[in-house]
């Protein structure tokens, strides 16, 4: 190794005083702050709340309540030290263009996408029902991705985003496990970002859906992601000093 590349030990240490270590699952995720966004996926009141599509589904929405005060707590933590947050919320156009047939028609509801509901227009953009919960409102300068799918990544300018920014790492929290939080998983480890999913900053509306796609994410060393806990996170935090 060339001697005038090598790096000086204050900053190999400087390196390892910014950079965090949390403890997970198949084995520790060490991530750069500057480098690294944390995204909340789809915790709308359409999915969370009594009257909206999760409901209409015939989904106990409480089962996803027990992910709102951790995923507060590392909202806060992140704002504090100043990472990157991203939401994103499913929905669509009013005039439901980006809508496909088959995902109205599907599951035979009396109360469909683009009908009615009790908090407006369901999983329509602009609509009560389709906004964040108050808990975990944007702040006016964290970006909001509007995707028309379960995965983030498609059909929206996030990739085209995180990549001007200079993310590499996403920390992800959200909902459903199974469904929107695994698929954006997914996508962002085919395009390259390390992924750690808190376990309890997800949540399902099937607890057998929640361990099966926690235990697929971080099978086979850590195939799609890493997964830990918000407990373990904020605790890296602290240690950061």
């Amino acid at each position: 190794m060339d001697p005038h590349l090598a790096e000086s030990p204050e900053i190999v240490e400087l390196k390892m005083k910014t950079h965090l270590t949390v403890e997970a699952e198949p084995y520790e995720f060490t991530l750069d702050p500057a480098s690294t966004a944390l995204i909340v996926i789809d915790m709308q009141r359409d999915f969370i709340l009594p009257g909206g599509f999760g409901d209409f589904l015939g989904n106990k929405v409480e089962l996803l309540h027990p992910a709102i005060e951790p995923t507060r707590r590392v909202l806060a933590a992140c704002r504090q030290r100043r990472l990157t947050v991203l939401y994103t919320r499913e929905g669509h156009r009013p005039d439901l263009s980006d809508c496909p047939p088959s995902k109205r028609e599907r599951g035979r509801l009396k109360i469909k996408i683009g009908d009615e509901g009790p908090m407006g227009r369901v999983l329509v953009r602009g609509e009560y029902g389709h906004d964040i919960i108050d808990e975990l409102s944007p702040l006016p300068t964290e970006t909001v991705i509007d995707k028309p799918g379960k995965g983030a990544f498609f059909a929206t300018d996030l990739d085209l985003i995180l990549r001007n920014i200079g993310i590499s790492s996403l920390i992800v929290t959200g909902v459903t496990s199974e469904v929107c939080v695994q698929t954006t998983t997914r996508e962002a480890n085919d395009r390259g970002y390390r992924c750690l999913v808190l376990e309890d900053c997800v949540a399902s509306y099937f607890p057998e859906f929640q361990r099966a796609a926690l235990d697929m994410i971080k099978a086979q060393g850590g195939i799609v992601g890493w997964v830990s806990t918000s407990a373990r996170f904020l605790d890296a935090f602290e240690n950061l000093g």
